[in-house]
Protein backbone atom coordinates (compact mmCIF):
# COMPACT_ATOMS: atom_id res chain seq x y z
CA UNK A 1 0.00 0.00 0.00
CA UNK A 2 1.27 3.43 -0.89
CA UNK A 3 1.83 5.97 1.86
CA UNK A 4 -0.58 8.90 1.62
CA UNK A 5 0.28 12.08 3.45
CA UNK A 6 -2.45 14.18 5.03
CA UNK A 7 -4.32 16.16 2.42
CA UNK A 8 -7.72 17.65 1.77
CA UNK A 9 -9.81 17.17 -1.34
CA UNK A 10 -11.71 20.11 -2.77
CA UNK A 11 -14.11 18.33 -5.11
CA UNK A 12 -15.01 21.66 -6.72
CA UNK A 13 -11.54 21.69 -8.34
CA UNK A 14 -11.64 18.16 -9.75
CA UNK A 15 -13.01 17.99 -13.31
CA UNK A 16 -15.98 15.78 -14.14
CA UNK A 17 -15.77 13.09 -16.80
CA UNK A 18 -18.88 11.80 -18.52
CA UNK A 19 -19.63 8.07 -18.81
CA UNK A 20 -22.63 6.98 -20.84
CA UNK A 21 -24.63 4.10 -19.38
CA UNK A 22 -26.95 1.65 -21.08
CA UNK A 23 -29.43 4.39 -20.24
CA UNK A 24 -28.61 7.75 -18.68
CA UNK A 25 -25.21 9.17 -17.82
CA UNK A 26 -22.77 9.12 -14.93
CA UNK A 27 -20.31 11.86 -14.06
CA UNK A 28 -17.10 11.01 -12.23
CA UNK A 29 -14.64 13.17 -10.34
CA UNK A 30 -11.62 10.96 -9.73
CA UNK A 31 -8.59 11.23 -7.46
CA UNK A 32 -5.95 8.52 -7.96
CA UNK A 33 -3.43 8.05 -5.14
CA UNK A 34 -1.19 5.16 -6.12
CA UNK A 35 -3.30 2.00 -5.77
CA UNK A 36 -6.22 3.91 -4.21
CA UNK A 37 -8.99 5.53 -6.27
CA UNK A 38 -11.51 7.91 -4.71
CA UNK A 39 -14.45 9.11 -6.80
CA UNK A 40 -17.41 11.41 -6.40
CA UNK A 41 -19.98 9.92 -8.80
CA UNK A 42 -23.38 11.19 -9.88
CA UNK A 43 -25.89 9.12 -11.85
CA UNK A 44 -28.56 10.91 -13.85
CA UNK A 45 -32.22 10.03 -13.53
CA UNK A 46 -32.89 6.88 -15.52
CA UNK A 47 -29.28 5.66 -15.28
CA UNK A 48 -28.39 1.99 -15.74
CA UNK A 49 -24.76 0.86 -16.00
CA UNK A 50 -23.71 -0.51 -19.38
CA UNK A 51 -21.82 -3.47 -17.87
CA UNK A 52 -21.70 -5.93 -15.00
CA UNK A 53 -18.85 -4.98 -12.67
CA UNK A 54 -16.78 -7.43 -10.65
CA UNK A 55 -14.46 -4.84 -9.13
CA UNK A 56 -14.49 -4.33 -5.38
CA UNK A 57 -15.78 -1.04 -3.99
CA UNK A 58 -16.81 0.83 -0.92
CA UNK A 59 -19.87 2.78 -2.09
CA UNK A 60 -21.50 5.38 0.17
CA UNK A 61 -24.76 7.04 -0.86
CA UNK A 62 -24.58 10.78 -0.21
CA UNK A 63 -27.85 11.89 -1.83
CA UNK A 64 -30.81 10.09 -3.38
CA UNK A 65 -31.03 6.34 -3.80
CA UNK A 66 -30.03 3.62 -6.23
CA UNK A 67 -30.33 -0.09 -6.78
CA UNK A 68 -27.30 -2.34 -6.80
CA UNK A 69 -28.43 -5.16 -9.05
CA UNK A 70 -26.65 -8.39 -8.17
CA UNK A 71 -26.47 -10.86 -11.05
CA UNK A 72 -28.53 -13.95 -10.21
CA UNK A 73 -29.51 -12.57 -6.78
CA UNK A 74 -31.89 -10.06 -5.24
CA UNK A 75 -31.47 -6.34 -5.88
CA UNK A 76 -30.30 -4.14 -3.01
CA UNK A 77 -31.69 -0.63 -2.51
CA UNK A 78 -29.24 1.85 -1.03
CA UNK A 79 -30.52 5.19 0.24
CA UNK A 80 -28.83 8.29 1.63
CA UNK A 81 -26.48 7.34 4.47
CA UNK A 82 -26.11 3.67 3.45
CA UNK A 83 -22.89 1.97 2.30
CA UNK A 84 -21.97 -1.30 0.66
CA UNK A 85 -18.59 -3.03 0.61
CA UNK A 86 -17.36 -5.89 -1.60
CA UNK A 87 -13.94 -7.21 -2.60
CA UNK A 88 -12.84 -7.79 -6.21
CA UNK A 89 -14.34 -10.82 -8.01
CA UNK A 90 -16.84 -11.63 -5.24
CA UNK A 91 -19.91 -10.08 -6.86
CA UNK A 92 -21.20 -9.26 -10.31
CA UNK A 93 -23.14 -6.04 -9.86
CA UNK A 94 -24.41 -2.97 -11.70
CA UNK A 95 -26.07 0.25 -10.63
CA UNK A 96 -29.51 1.55 -11.53
CA UNK A 97 -30.88 4.95 -10.51
CA UNK A 98 -34.47 5.97 -11.16
CA UNK A 99 -34.23 9.58 -9.95
CA UNK A 100 -30.48 10.26 -9.80
CA UNK A 101 -27.99 9.76 -6.99
CA UNK A 102 -24.68 11.09 -5.66
CA UNK A 103 -22.11 8.58 -4.36
CA UNK A 104 -18.66 8.51 -2.82
CA UNK A 105 -16.83 5.45 -4.15
CA UNK A 106 -13.48 4.16 -2.88
CA UNK A 107 -11.67 1.24 -4.49
CA UNK A 108 -8.20 0.01 -5.17
CA UNK A 109 -5.58 -2.61 -4.52
CA UNK A 110 -6.67 -3.17 -0.91
CA UNK A 111 -9.89 -4.81 -2.19
CA UNK A 112 -8.21 -7.46 -4.32
CA UNK A 113 -9.74 -10.77 -3.28
CA UNK A 114 -6.33 -12.50 -3.22
CA UNK A 115 -5.30 -10.19 -0.34
CA UNK A 116 -8.49 -10.66 1.69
Amino acid sequence: MDIINFQTIDWRTIPKTEHIGETGTSFWQTLQLGGLRIRMVEYSAGYMADHWCQKGHIVHCLEGEFISELEGKDNVLLTKGMTYVVSDSLSSHRSISKNGVKLLIVDGDFLKSDTV
